[in-house]
């Protein structure tokens, strides 16, 4: 069974997200993410993230084993080009694209049908009620309210700590 996980729009070049996607055709899923962790190239984080997305899928969507996965494909597309403008000389002025790239994981089992075990249900046990009785020893006992103490003399909302001349 195939599962996939798509990330769009993400401000790097195809070029260089490629270099890195197609190191990890055909790994493992857990060596991928391994590979993943050292690689120095900046596109290694947010396909590390997408490579845990797509294991998440599996795992919950289609009750696949992680140890199961490996990478069947990894498919970056063009995305969007941001315009921008870049001052040259004797007033004319440079085009430069920032581009985007769209990414697509599809992972694959190694031996195909080989499920999780869905954990059994527990049983729990009926407490009884607890009579009126020992309700009433575990009774907090009613506490009266304190006196307010008085607070020093207040000068026009805000006493005064410190006068300028001694009298």
């Amino acid at each position: 069974m195939q599962v996939t996980a798509q990330l769009n729009y993400l401000r790097i070049a195809p070029r260089k997200v490629r270099l890195v996607g197609m190191a990890l055709k055909g790994m493992p899923v857990e060596k991928a993410q391994a590979e993943l962790s050292f690689r120095i190239k900046r596109s290694a984080v947010p396909l590390a993230k997408l490579l845990k997305s797509a294991i998440s899928n599996a795992e919950n969507n289609f009750g696949l084993v992680k140890e199961n996965l490996f990478i069947k494909n990894v498919i970056v597309n063009e995305g969007v080009k941001i315009k921008r403008y870049m001052p040259r000389a004797m007033g004319q002025a440079g085009m430069i694209q920032k581009k985007s790239s769209h990414i697509k994981i599809i992972l694959e089992e190694k031996v195909p049908g080989l499920k999780m075990k869905k954990p059994e249900p527990a049983i729990k046990e009926v407490k009884p009620e607890p009579s009126e009785k020992a309700q009433e020893k575990f009774k907090k006992p009613v506490v009266e309210a304190k006196k307010p103490v008085l607070k020093k003399e207040v000068f026009g909302g805000v006493r005064k700590f410190f006068r300028r001349k001694s009298i």
